[in-house]
């Protein structure tokens, strides 16, 4: 699944070649030439991955990672560094201050992709195109398929990228206001108790096979993927 990816990069010419980089391997963009600019782009809604400079105008991009970690809102939000910084005492510098991979300049566009798929599929495997399975349960992102046992299984667009949420993050409990943020976007107003109304349709969808009972309400706190 492609996601959206913040761009924070004060020369166009570069900013321009890493957003058709991107634009060709299936990912939205978002571009900010400043660490102003950057934040109200997050503040309107989080990205997916920040791709962020170090040297930029008034601030640095290592100001801006600081930010991100600080705010509860976006300090899982994956960041990698992409600047000409390449000492290796700079490279320390960015991985302690939060980001989770650096990149230095000139760089290569099937590189740059590669790190990219490498820290969502660390960070945030819900939007890479790998196929997940589970227990005869299966999610093929790209095609958009659901198969119990080799069954195909019907459900709505909700449904699916929830089931596709659950099964990449298996045995952890997520909160209703967590699955609206990861599944339907912070920046999405939806009601808590929608959440309900998705799982009891996701589990009905699963019943022809058996894998309802995969979905696991967990008292108190929300609902988890689970084996029984």
């Amino acid at each position: 699944m492609a996601g959206t990816i913040l761009i924070v990069e004060d020369e166009p010419a570069i900013a321009e070649l890493i957003e058709l980089t991107l634009i060709r391997s299936g990912h939205q963009t978002l571009r900010a030439e400043s660490v102003q600019e950057a934040v109200q782009l997050i503040d309107r809604a989080i990205p997916d991955l920040a791709l962020i400079d170090w040297m930029l105008p008034g601030s640095s991009g290592i100001d801006l990672i600081k930010r991100i970690r600080s705010n509860k809102r976006t300090k899982t939000m994956p960041v990698i560094m992409l600047t000409a910084k390449a000492d290796e005492d700079d490279k320390l510098i960015g991985l302690d201050k939060g980001a989770d991979d650096y990149i230095t300049k000139p760089f290569s566009p099937k590189e740059l992709v590669a790190r990219i798929k490498a820290v969502l599929r660390r960070r945030a495997p819900q939007l890479t195109d790998d196929i997940v399975e589970s227990n005869g349960l299966q999610v093929d992102p790209v095609t958009h398929r659901v198969t119990g046992n080799g069954e195909p299984l019907i459900m709505g667009p909700s449904e699916f990228r929830l089931l596709h949420f659950f099964m990449t993050h298996k045995e952890r409990v997520h909160t209703r206001t967590q699955l609206l943020d990861q599944v339907w976007g912070d920046h999405v107003f939806v009601e808590e108790r929608t959440v309900d109304v998705h799982i009891r349709r996701l589990r009905q969808a699963l019943e022809k096979t058996g894998h309802d009972i995969y979905i696991q309400t967990v008292r108190g706190a929300g609902y988890r993927f689970s084996r029984p």
